[in-house]
């Protein structure tokens, strides 16, 4: 884990980032609605007793003196598939004291790599220093239990407050032209009002972005976006402690359990063998060879829009499939459009990243499409499948930000479910990656979490809306956590989409 320190210099001016000489930015000064207060208290985490500042690392959670028992709850200890087990988890600061109050961030998983098997568990905080991690025993055989500190308490207070004080850290720049004057200026969703702003507030959206205005030019000479800078100089490198990777792991070996019937709703799926099967829900397929997508997606139009992590998406169709040839549209690498198309089987996919914020290189300006806007453009029908994911970006925002942007995307399928009810609509949640501090300060996986606990509750129960659980389908895997998870993860979310696009016929 990494402890994050507070030690935030609101003095230091850089002077080609005007954005950051400021004492505090407001990104969500709206009036809250009350799904809006409802949705922050169902996500809202156990705070932190009063923090010192500095932090010291000595008070703060250690994995290496935290223990980790499992409860027996059958004598003898046999377990049987259908089965809980239950993991009690007592966390210790560095100097071996147990800490008295919750709201570490844990994640953990029980697996076998030999089976190619592995479940997330869920975590239960008793808000008094420990912990209860709960899996389901789903298969029959070995496994081992791995239980991760993502984050220590400490960290998450810092970690609340950076999006509060400084949602601005990744920083945003436009290219205004015309002619053979240029001017590049700093743009974000929110920025002080301490010189004049060109408003680029969606007219049907009402998504708000905006940028310096340049000294000699109009704002009507915008042309390109692209991510600048990261801020650094947020915590003084003298007074932030990391540690690579440090785990809690027990390794319990050789359990031997009878099959049974089992109905455990939670988590939405596991591995066995290499292959994610579902829990509740639809029957995943395995999709194993080319001719077997194309027949299932053949006379689809399958539109993608989002993040890179849903470009992966693409670019794995476009890999896997021969026939699905990639049309040469002169697009950003990152941002798209992309066009693949398969003539003979009449199969049409489309990617188009979302509108800012998105890190992304240079990308024209008017290339830059709202997912609602974009799906307002849709006719819809039983050929029509809207694929999205969009969490990546949001993390340094407070989450009142992220809640707006997915209110405007949940308006805008409702509307195309209305008009076009058979229209097939999954979303790819958020997941896990691999936390280097800058990465922490910027896209930690806490901000992942409550983003995902936001986007599952905003479009529960829309008929004909399904998701691709990619929290779990990286939780559970044995390869490492990668904000692009690797290839046999990817093939396994293509599984899931697949079997919605096509539902098994036992299914």
């Amino acid at each position: 884990f990494h402890l994050l320190r507070p030690s935030i210099n609101e003095n230091k001016t850089t002077p080609t980032t005007p954005v950051s000489n400021r004492q505090h930015i407001n990104c969500s000064h709206q009036q809250l609605s009350p799904e809006e207060r409802r949705l922050l208290d169902s996500i809202a985490w156990t705070k932190t007793p009063h923090v010192p500042v500095p932090v010291s690392l000595s008070t703060t959670s250690d994995p290496a003196h935290s223990t980790f028992t499992i409860l027996l709850v059958r004598a003898g200890g046999q377990w049987h598939v259908g089965d809980e087990l239950e993991a009690l988890i007592q966390i210790c600061d560095f100097q071996g004291r147990p800490k008295q109050f919750g709201g570490d961030f844990l994640v953990a998983r029980l697996h076998d790599q030999t089976l190619g098997a592995g479940v997330a568990g869920r975590v239960v905080d008793h808000l008094n220093g420990y912990y209860t991690a709960v899996f389901p025993l789903l298969w029959e055989g070995q496994a081992q239990v791995e239980v991760t500190l993502v984050h220590p308490s400490e960290a998450i207070t810092v970690l609340r407050r950076l999006n509060m004080e400084h949602p601005d850290r990744v920083e945003y720049k436009s290219v205004f032209r015309s002619g053979s004057v240029s001017e590049t200026m700093v743009c974000n969703i929110c920025l002080p009002q301490n010189q004049p702003l060109c408003n680029y507030t969606d007219l049907h959206t009402g998504e708000p972005w905006f940028c310096y205005k340049p000294r000699n030019l109009n704002c009507e000479t915008r042309i390109s976006h692209y991510k600048g800078r990261v801020s650094q100089n947020l915590m003084d490198k003298e007074e932030t402690d990391g540690i690579d990777k440090t785990c809690v792991l027990v390794f319990l070996n050789h359990w031997l359990y009878k099959k049974m019937v089992l109905d455990f709703p939670e988590p939405a799926g596991y591995y066995y063998q290499g292959a994610w099967r579902a829990l509740g829900g639809a029957t995943v397929h395995q999709f194993n060879d080319a001719s077997a997508i194309s027949q299932c997606l053949t006379d689809k139009v399958v539109h993608m829009y989002g993040d890179s992590t849903m470009r992966q998406w693409f670019e794995h169709l476009s890999r896997v499939l021969p026939d699905l040839k990639v049309i040469n549209l002169h697009s950003s690498t990152q941002c798209g459009p992309f066009m693949a198309v398969d003539t003979a089987r009449n199969i049409l996919v489309k990617f188009h990243c979302h509108a800012p914020p998105i890190r992304s290189y240079t990308v024209s300006s008017i290339k830059l499409g709202y997912v609602s806007n974009e799906l307002n453009w849709l006719v819809g029908g039983s050929n029509t499948v809207v694929v999205f994911s969009i969490w990546a970006h949001f993390g340094t925002y407070p989450v009142e930000v992220y809640i707006r942007r997915l209110q405007s995307i949940r308006r805008a399928v409702q509307r195309l479910l209305d008009r076009a009810p058979e229209t097939l609509v999954v979303i790819r949640t958020g997941n896990l990656k691999a936390l280097t501090l800058d990465v922490a300060l910027s896209n930690s996986d806490w901000y992942s979490l409550q983003r995902d606990k936001v986007l599952r509750d905003m479009f529960k129960g829309l008929k004909n809306v399904h998701l691709v659980d990619a929290w779990d389908m990286v939780l559970a895997h044995h390869l490492p956590h990668d904000l692009h998870p690797p290839p046999p993860i990817i093939k396994n979310m293509i599984d899931v989409l697949l079997s919605y696009i096509c539902p098994p016929k036992n299914g």
